[in-house]
């Protein structure tokens, strides 16, 4: 399962990129009410998923079944992702999650069974947190490019 996880990760770096900049800055940075995210902070919470999913890879490689969960609406405000350029997010994005696929295809598969706690209290194994990002990640991309992935 983790292999398919990293395909679906890498497909999702390949052709991702290319298709947000086709989008016009200002595009990027509409939202479509006050209280929506645009596009820009949609990819900035996917950055801040990144980020968070990250420690939780290593973390819980390591630590005995880690606590990690984070405030997305305060990590979106306090990183002030629609202040920042389409470019630098979309190039932020890649580079991060191209990190992401690294440690993903280099996981022993021996740890895919460790635990670690989230945001709801949950206990979830590495796989579930790999399963769960790319899913999260195609979720929000479909939002952000109108269902064409």
């Amino acid at each position: 399962m983790k292999n398919n996880v990293a395909t679906r990760l890498a497909v999702l770096l390949e052709t991702i990129p290319t298709l947000l900049l086709a989008f016009s800055e200002e595009e990027f940075s509409q939202k479509p009410s006050p209280n929506k995210w645009s596009k820009k902070e949609i990819l900035g919470h996917l950055i801040d998923s990144a980020a968070n999913n990250h420690q939780r890879l290593i973390r819980t490689q390591y630590e005995n079944v880690p606590v990690l969960f984070y405030d997305q609406n305060k990590w979106n405000e306090l990183n002030h992702y629609q202040q920042l350029t389409a470019n630098h997010l979309i190039q932020f994005w890649t580079i991060y999650n191209q990190h992401v696929l690294e440690i993903i295809k280099r996981m022993p598969q021996a740890h895919l069974g460790k635990e670690c706690q989230v945001g709801n209290g949950e206990m979830v194994t590495i796989q579930y947190i790999m399963d769960d990002y790319v899913l999260h990640l195609e979720h929000h991309l479909k939002q952000i490019i109108n269902d064409v992935i």
